[in-house]
């Protein structure tokens, strides 16, 4: 079962200058920047109350936002969803029919462990379940 909306995530093609621009349009700065290399992305995060905006910029041009920003441009790449149980939205998710992108939970950024749907099965839009690393 999903908890919230975890984050929107942004794809961009320079992280200073989206930083600049997301800390003027939300009035806070963002609280933390990562770099997670499986993925081959930086990653920047800002919070407004319970709401989170993460910020994507390519770090090699084989990564998936690159592929994203060559083909779609700057903008929204994905929404994640908060989870309990990632094993077990896994397995419920597959028994609903929807293909996940990666079915082996891995580390993603802020913390989190993470897989992905298949945008193929819902309606077009990448849906990211992230679960807190205990």
């Amino acid at each position: 079962m999903v908890n919230k909306i975890e984050h929107i995530g942004i794809a961009v093609k320079n992280i200073e200058e989206s930083n600049i621009l997301f800390e003027k349009l939300l009035g806070v700065p963002s609280y933390k920047s990562e770099e997670v290399q499986s993925e081959g992305v930086l990653t920047s995060f800002f919070q407004t109350g319970t709401n989170k905006i993460e910020l994507l910029m390519a770090t090699n041009p084989e990564s998936p936002i690159a592929k994203f920003l060559e083909k779609k441009g700057e903008g929204i790449h994905h929404i994640a969803f908060d989870v309990d149980d990632i094993s077990a939205e896994i397995e419920r998710l597959k028994s609903e029919g929807f293909v996940l992108i990666n079915e082996v939970p891995k580390k993603g950024a802020d913390n989190k462990w993470v897989v992905f749907l298949h945008p193929k099965n819902t309606n077009g839009v990448l849906v990211e379940l992230c679960q807190e690393i205990k």
